[in-house]
């Protein structure tokens, strides 16, 4: 075709002359409007841009594309009714697009994906057979060590056996020297005596059996003839064969041994210390009625009879001789270094305790504190700019003396904090008692100064009444004006403390086996039993075995107050520990033991002797109790306590047990630690109990067990609102008290006789009123001689209810004749007025 002008080539390739031109400009192709002129080479630089385009280059040259998109478009006509009757047209056009992929294309895809597969396989053939022969190798491996040590073992029997051959046949060498030597004397003697004597036998003439006899010994010729050949297979020869007695033999006599006896021990220690079996021992208990498992404790009484019963004899241990000497004196060899002094800080509730110690450790811990006060004993180890110091805050509230007790008993120093606008309050009479008793150095620390009313001055006059005297007045107590709020006086009470620690002189042993207290203690979901603790000396490490209290276990992991693990703890650091049986007592001692059985024992020895006292106290308490109801019928308030830690578990316990009084009581019949399970609830269920949740909360299936049961449960944040609720209780409890008012006085002016009404005194009400239905008493000389009520009471015909002073009455007395003119009639009124704990 000739050269041509861009309209006429878009007319044959029925194309729009536009679109033809944006093709001409993208293959780069430059032309002049549609009537500028395509030539022949044009034509075919288009058709290679528009192949290139489509994904066809030129080594495909004319193939057919190997993906193809079809459009379609279609257009119809749709009628449509409208709502006034006429028909309307409307137009539909439908588009539509399909894309046909070459079969060549879908043959490749396939294709490689079966490669792709076949290599797999392939791979996985070479893996697996990498893999037989690893095994194969690994068994031959095997096989031939295997007959190395049979051939070896082979050998030192054949050599073992060679050797016992050897000594037979020199032993029986021997034999044959003597007894010829013997014949040779036994004919000398015959010549030397014609006579025939009757041969005698002699020891060396006899030769012992395997099971002891004496047999004769045979002439050489004849046992060679008769005797057994030896076989060369030594592998049947068992060990002692060549002297003729069995290897083993049966103890001639019983072993009889000296097995010590615990306060309780396990069925499985019973048996290991006698040497036996533990399916003996347990026979032995079933033959004596009791039914115990290898694990299963058991008493000292019943394994000193189990011990008996086999044939040995119990040593019984002294009573807590188990706990003697449990560090093996390991403390007293080893060096005292200093240590940093622990510091308690003490006072009445909200005078600033937890601010003081937060503005020295510059946290916050004040706010996060439920209703502002302190409610645990929390350990804090400060790194202050003139030394390190460990804390121990307390809560001021009346409800934890306990817990100030035992902050007391653990430390070197007391921070007494006072309020200066407030004065000597009973929590900080009690601390400076607290500190007294424990003979600690306190520290006054004098808050608050900042405010307008503080007067240091009248606090110091006032704590003077109770021993603490300043410095400057003749006294040994340092006096140190502080504000937790703006910082002042801080920096001087840090340098009084360690002052005071450096007159103390502090020092512990850092090696060694580590003590410690329990300051407080919880369970923590996903941690188990938590306990905070205060290293005295030693030093904790990871994996120590450690007894606290009741408890056992092996240290799991060391956390610092600020949450960070640590790996050991000195003297004088606070640190959480992970790793007890179950939660500890506050106050307990714990003590890093030689090893995990020696605590277990100890622990299980201390819970034996604690359930038998528990038991022993709670029949006396319930004893009480019932003694209490029989003779002043005693209402009892049965509730269930559940603390976060152990602190508030005790403090809350004992606040508690205080609110009961003659008529009311309170009985705590389960205290714990920890959150609300479903055994709490079915007991508090059982005994008709409520439910005291201190900081806790039910899981699940507690309260599941709550709704089912309708146990009633009360939470609390705050121990005082928790005391005020039960003692709200045992006030709604206490009957009422009726007092008596005297209401009215009437003066017996005549008395008459009624036929109707019996003896009627007409009077004169003198004072008060008097009315129906009241009771009253006659008196005669201002001595009362009858009291009873009203039978009638008439002014002039008609009955009145109340007779007012002034006025004249008839009043007719129930059931007593014997009124007098003179007498008066007292008339009053009982009214209930309700009782406060």
């Amino acid at each position: 075709m000739a050269d041509v002008t861009v309209s006429q080539f878009a007319e044959v390739l029925k194309v729009p002359v536009d679109r033809l031109l944006q093709q001409l400009g993208q293959a780069g192709i430059q032309v002049d409007g549609p009537n500028g002129i395509i030539s022949e080479e044009a034509k075919h630089e288009l058709l290679t841009h528009l192949r290139r385009t489509h994904g066809r280059d030129d080594a495909q040259g004319d193939a057919a594309p190997r993906k193809i998109t079809l459009r379609r478009k279609s257009q119809s006509e749709l009628k449509l009714a409208s709502v006034q009757g006429r028909a309307r047209t409307v137009n539909v056009e439908v588009r539509s697009k399909r894309t046909y992929v070459k079969r060549e294309v879908l043959e490749d895809q396939a294709r490689l994906q079966q490669e792709e597969i076949d290599r797999q396989r392939e791979t996985e053939e070479q893996a697996r057979a990498a893999l037989e022969r690893e095994e194969q190798e690994r068994r031959e491996r095997e096989r031939l060590d295997r007959e190395r040590q049979e051939e070896e073992s082979r050998r030192r029997s054949d050599e073992e056996a060679r050797q016992r051959t050897a000594e037979e046949e020199a032993r029986r060498q021997a034999e044959v020297a003597a007894r010829e030597a013997a014949e040779v004397a036994r004919k000398a003697a015959a010549v030397a005596k014609p006579a025939p004597a009757k041969p005698v036998r002699t020891a060396s003439d006899d030769r012992a059996t395997r099971y002891g006899r004496q047999e004769l010994h045979i002439a050489g010729d004849v046992s060679s003839r008769h005797k057994k050949k030896k076989t060369r297979d030594t592998r049947r020869r068992t060990f002692g064969e060549s002297d003729g007695k069995h290897g083993f033999e049966m103890p001639t006599a019983r072993v009889v041994r000296e097995v010590p006896v615990g306060e309780a021990m396990t069925v499985a220690e019973l048996a290991q210390k006698m040497a036996v079996k533990a399916t003996e021992v347990i026979k032995v208990l079933m033959t004596m009625g009791v039914m115990a498992t290898i694990n299963q404790t058991i008493d000292q009484d019943v394994a000193v009879l189990v011990v008996e019963e086999m044939g040995h004899k119990p040593v019984v241990r002294k009573e807590n001789e188990i706990e003697s000497d449990l560090q093996g004196g390991q403390t007293d060899t080893f060096e005292m270094l200093s240590r940093p002094p622990v510091v308690t800080v003490m006072g009445h509730v909200d005078h600033g305790k937890t601010s003081l110690l937060d503005y020295i450790r510059r946290t916050k811990v004040a706010a996060g504190e439920a209703g502002g006060i302190t409610q645990h004993i929390g350990a804090y180890h400060v790194e202050t700019p003139k030394g390190m110091v460990t804390f121990l805050d307390t809560p001021g509230h009346a409800a934890f003396t306990s817990m100030r007790a035992r902050g007391a008993q653990v430390t070197d120093i007391v921070i007494l904090v006072v309020a200066a606008d407030d004065g000597a309050m009973p929590q900080t009479i009690e601390a400076i008692q607290h500190a007294q008793a424990a003979k600690v150095p306190i520290v006054v620390a004098l808050n608050k100064i900042d405010k307008p009313e503080a007067d240091p001055e009248r606090v110091k006059q006032e704590l003077t009444k109770y021993g603490v005297i300043p410095e400057e007045w003749g006294g040994e107590n340092i006096f140190v004006p502080v504000s937790a709020r703006t910082g002042e006086g801080v920096e001087q009470l840090l340098e009084s403390l360690l002052l005071q620690a450096e007159v103390l002189e502090l020092k512990a042993p850092v090696e060694g086996f580590a003590a410690g207290y329990v300051i407080e203690s919880s369970i923590e979901k996903g941690r188990g039993p938590v306990a905070t603790v205060l290293v005295l000396r030693g030093t904790l490490k990871l994996g120590d075995p450690v007894l606290a209290g009741q408890e056992f276990g092996r240290v799991r992991a060391l956390f610092d107050e600020a949450g960070r693990p640590v790996d050991s703890a000195g003297p004088a650091m606070p640190v959480v520990v992970l790793g007890l049986s179950a939660a500890p007592n506050a106050g307990d001692e714990l003590l890093v033991v030689e090893s995990e059985r020696k605590a277990r024992e100890v622990a299980l020895h201390r819970q034996s002797k604690s359930r038998d006292v528990k038991l022993a106290k709670q029949s006396a308490t319930m004893q009480d109790v019932l003694t209490a109801m029989g003779e002043a019928k005693a209402s009892v308030v049965p509730v269930v306590v559940k603390a976060d830690v152990q602190g508030s578990v005790e403090a809350l316990r004992d606040a508690l047990v205080g609110l009961s009084t003659g008529e009311v009581a309170v009985n705590v019949i389960a205290a714990g630690v920890g959150g609300i399970t479903e055994s709490d609830v079915t007991l508090a269920a059982a005994s008709k109990a409520q439910i005291i949740a201190f900081n806790v909360r039910g899981d699940a299936a507690a309260r599941a067990a709550i709704k089912d049961h309708g146990v009633e449960v009360r939470y609390y944040s705050v121990i005082y609102e928790a005391i005020d609720d039960v003692r709200a209780l045992l006030t709604g409890m206490l009957a009422p008290e009726v007092k008596e008012q005297i209401v009215g006085l009437a003066e017996v002016r005549t008395v008459f006789r009624s036929s109707k009404f019996g003896t009627v005194a007409g009077c004169m009400v003198i004072d008060g009123y008097v009315r129906r239905n009241f009771p009253i008493r006659v008196l005669r000389d201002n001595v009362v001689i009858f009291e009873g009520a009203l039978e009638s009471l008439r002014r002039f015909k008609d009955d009145v209810n109340e007779v007012r002073a002034g006025t004249e009455c008839g009043i007719g007395v129930k059931n007593y004749n014997d009124v007098r003119e003179g007498d008066q009639i007292e008339c009053y009124s009982r009214v209930e007025v309700a009782r406060a704990l």
